[in-house]
C-alpha cells in the first residue's frame, strides 16, 4: 500500500517550546486516518508543517513524495484542507466566499460539474449561502470551510476539527461526506480531539501525545484503549462479583462502577439485568479519561519535570541579577 504521508522523527520548536518532539506518523492511500489527541498535543502544528504553512525544525516530513515546504504549490493542487479555526471575509456572502476558496483549489467560473456540486452541499448541509460573512454563526462559518472542502475533489484531505460547532445532524452528513470521498478513492487525515467522532469515521488511528505519538494501529488494535463506563445504584462493591470481562471495579457516592471493553458491553448488560439494577449508565470514554487511564502516571512525570525546570531557570535568573 502506497504511504502518501510519512513524518519520521519530525520536531518543530518555538523557543523553548518543543511543539513537536519526534513525531513519526504514517498515512496509508485510501484510508481515513484519525489523528487524536487533547489540545495542545501538536496536532494543529502537524498540519500547518503538512500543508508547508509551517517549517519543521527537525526530521523528516513528505507528502505524496514531496517536501511539503519545497513543494507547496504543487501539493496543494491534490490537498484540500479545513483548518481548525474558521474566519471569513465580513464582507463577501457565504457562496462568494466558497466560489473564491474552491477557484483557488481549480474550479472555474463556468465550470458545471462544480456548480452542481456545490449546490448539492449547500443542500445536504442546510446552507443559505446568501448572507455576509459577519453574519455567520461558529458553525456556519464551519460549513463555509466544508463546502468550499468538498466541492473540488482531492487526492487527500486534511480536516482539522472539522465538526467544531456543528450540531448533531451536520455532523451525520459530514459523515456521509467522509465516507463518500473514501468510496471514491481520498486519503482523509482527520484531526479531532473526540474519541467517538474518530471511531465511527477512521480505519487507523494516531494518538498524539506531547508532540509524538503515543499508540497507532486500527480501531481493533486500539480497542483496549476503548473501554465503557458502567456504573448503578448499589449499595456496597459486593454486587459486582461474578460479572465477566468488567475493569477498575469500584464503589463510590452510592454507586457501584466499572469500565468494560466496548465490543464486550453485550456480554455484561444480561449479568446486570439478573441484578435487577437501577441508575444504569453506560457512557464511552472522554479523551480526557483515556488518557488519565492510560498515560497519567508520564503525564505526572513531565509535569514534574518541566515544574523541576522552570524552578532551576527562575534560580538561574534570580542570581543573574543579584
Amino acid at each position: 500500500m502506497t504511504t502518501i504521508i510519512d513524518t519520521k522523527g519530525l520536531t518543530k520548536h518555538y523557543g523553548h517550546v518543543h511543539a513537536l518532539d519526534g513525531l513519526d506518523l504514517q498515512v496509508e492511500e485510501g484510508q481515513v486516518h484519525g489523528f487524536l489527541g487533547p489540545n495542545g498535543a501538536g496536532k494543529s502544528t502537524t498540519i500547518r508543517i503538512l500543508l508547508g504553512l509551517a517549517r519543521a525544525t527537525g526530521g523528516e516530513v513528505s507528502v505524496f513524495g514531496q517536501d511539503p515546504w519545497r513543494d507547496a504549490v504543487a501539493l496543494h493542487r491534490r490537498i484540500s484542507s479545513i483548518p481548525g479555526d474558521v474566519s471569513l471575509w465580513p464582507n463577501l456572502s457565504g457562496g462568494e466566499a466558497i466560489d473564491f476558496l474552491s477557484r483557488l483549489r481549480g474550479a472555474g467560473r463556468g465550470d458545471a460539474t462544480y456548480r452542481a456540486e456545490k449546490e448539492r452541499l449547500l443542500e445536504v448541509f442546510q446552507f443559505d449561502p446568501r448572507k455576509k460573512g459577519r453574519a455567520y454563526s461558529k458553525g456556519n462559518r464551519q460549513k463555509v470551510a466544508l463546502i468550499a472542502a468538498l466541492a473540488v475533489p482531492a487526492e487527500l484531505y486534511i480536516f482539522d476539527e472539522p465538526t467544531s460547532g456543528l450540531d448533531p445532524l451536520m455532523e451525520v452528513v459530514f459523515r456521509h461526506e467522509v465516507a463518500r470521498v473514501k468510496d471514491a478513492g481520498a486519503t482523509v487525515l482527520l484531526s479531532s480531539h473526540i474519541l467517538s467522532e474518530v471511531e465511527r469515521l477512521c480505519d487507523r488511528v494516531s494518538i498524539i501525545r506531547a508532540g509524538r505519538i503515543a499508540e497507532s494501529g486500527t480501531l481493533a488494535e486500539l480497542r483496549h484503549l476503548t473501554r465503557s463506563e458502567v456504573s448503578f445504584e448499589a449499595t456496597d462493591i459486593a454486587v459486582l462479583d461474578g460479572i465477566p470481562g468488567i475493569h477498575d471495579p469500584r464503589f463510590e457516592d452510592g454507586r457501584a462502577a466499572f469500565t468494560v471493553d466496548s465490543d464486550a458491553v453485550g456480554g455484561v448488560l444480561p449479568a446486570l439485568g439478573a441484578r435487577n439494577v437501577a441508575g444504569l449508565r453506560v457512557a464511552p470514554p472522554s479523551l480526557e479519561e483515556l488518557f488519565l487511564r492510560h498515560y497519567g502516571d508520564d503525564i505526572a512525570d513531565e509535569e514534574a519535570l518541566a515544574a523541576a525546570g522552570g524552578a532551576a531557570a527562575s534560580r538561574r535568573a534570580s542570581r543573574a541579577t543579584r
